[in-house]
């Protein structure tokens, strides 16, 4: 949902200065939820609050917002693909297995079958380079009354995914978030539907929304390799801008399935800041992850890191989520 700053900046800070995250208490449950949680379920409470989730097979319609670079599309594309297609193992779908075990108060899964059902190029900028939140409703609203060639407006089965070019600003985006999710108002766009966002980083903030591709600027240096250089991991698809999204993007993905309209599964009291299924695995991609420590995942020939197979030969590397059966932060790529 709309994210406190979940992403990786935190994590590495812990490592150099975790005094200073005493300071602010939402930081601080950040990083004792990265420490905790890929080995124990007791600090968890994860509930059920009778919502519906995404047990239909899910028509997903892209808006393309600004100027994007076609082979960065291509990557996404094939990773949204990747989420219903049979890969290698461990594929994307093995990993979307997980999201798959939350059910509805009917017993009905999440779905397996998400189709990519249309695309929109929002070229033009139609609401400018700066963006509030609740602008990306606005955005859906052109997108599905666009002439000669809307999207449809689908309150079935429709699901929004709004991706903003590197040339525009996001409310909080690098500062407090990398991606959310909601639902449309219809007073904006006429019906309720779910929607997420995601930002591209690679030019605004790589250290805080792509890593572990990029490192945080005012972290300090990298940690140094044997080799001279540093241990930076390098992304799988060539971009860390784009590979760092596609794990937000599976994140999000993740968690508006299992809590669409924000009375379904999520932890904590408050259901305007809720503790979702991704938020309980930050910075988790392998076994032995958390507290800044990526896991065990895999590296290529080329240095490339990935923990998932996808379409077409493609890797990825995605953030675990939490498994409501192990009661604990897994993925296809777990080694115990």
């Amino acid at each position: 949902m709309h994210k406190k700053l979940w992403q990786w900046h935190v994590l590495f800070l812990s490592l150099f200065c975790s005094s200073s995250l005493a300071s602010s208490r939402s930081q601080d449950n950040l990083f004792n939820q990265a420490k905790n949680y890929e080995g124990s379920s007791d600090l968890v409470d994860l509930q059920y609050h009778m919502g519906p989730v995404l047990a239909g097979p899910v028509n997903l319609y892209i808006i393309w917002y600004g100027r994007w670079n076609r082979n960065h599309q291509a990557t996404i594309r094939d990773f949204i693909y990747s989420l219903s297609y049979s890969s290698p193992y461990p594929s994307v779908s093995d990993w979307w297995r997980t999201v798959r075990l939350y059910t509805d108060q009917t017993g009905s899964n999440v779905t397996g079958n998400i189709v990519l059902s249309g695309e929109f190029y929002d070229y033009r900028y139609s609401h400018g380079r700066y963006l509030s939140r609740l602008a990306m409703q606005s955005i859906i609203k052109s997108a599905v009354t666009a002439h000669p060639r809307a999207l449809p407006l689908n309150p079935h089965n429709g699901l929004y995914l709004v991706l903003t070019s590197g040339d525009v600003q996001v409310q909080d985006f690098c500062r407090a978030v990398c991606g959310f999710h909601y639902f449309t108002f219809p007073t904006i766009v006429g019906v309720t539907v779910p929607y997420a966002w995601v930002g591209y980083s690679g030019t605004q903030c790589p250290g805080m929304c792509a890593y572990p591709f990029a490192w945080p600027k005012y972290s300090g240096k990298p940690p140094p390799s044997t080799n001279g250089g540093n241990n930076i991991m390098r992304a799988p698809n060539g971009d860390p801008g784009v590979d760092g999204m596609i794990s937000v993007l599976a994140h999000e993905l993740a968690e508006v399935s299992s809590n669409p309209f924000i009375n379904a599964w999520y932890a904590g009291d408050d259901p305007t800041s809720p503790t979702e299924i991704a938020d309980l695995c930050l910075g988790v991609y392998g076994t032995g992850g958390g507290g800044g420590f990526v896991g065990k995942v895999n590296k290529d020939s080329w240095g490339d890191g990935y923990n998932v197979n996808g379409v077409k030969g493609r890797r990825f590397l995605v953030q675990w989520v939490w498994n409501p059966v192990k009661r604990r932060c897994f993925g296809p790529n777990a080694i115990d």
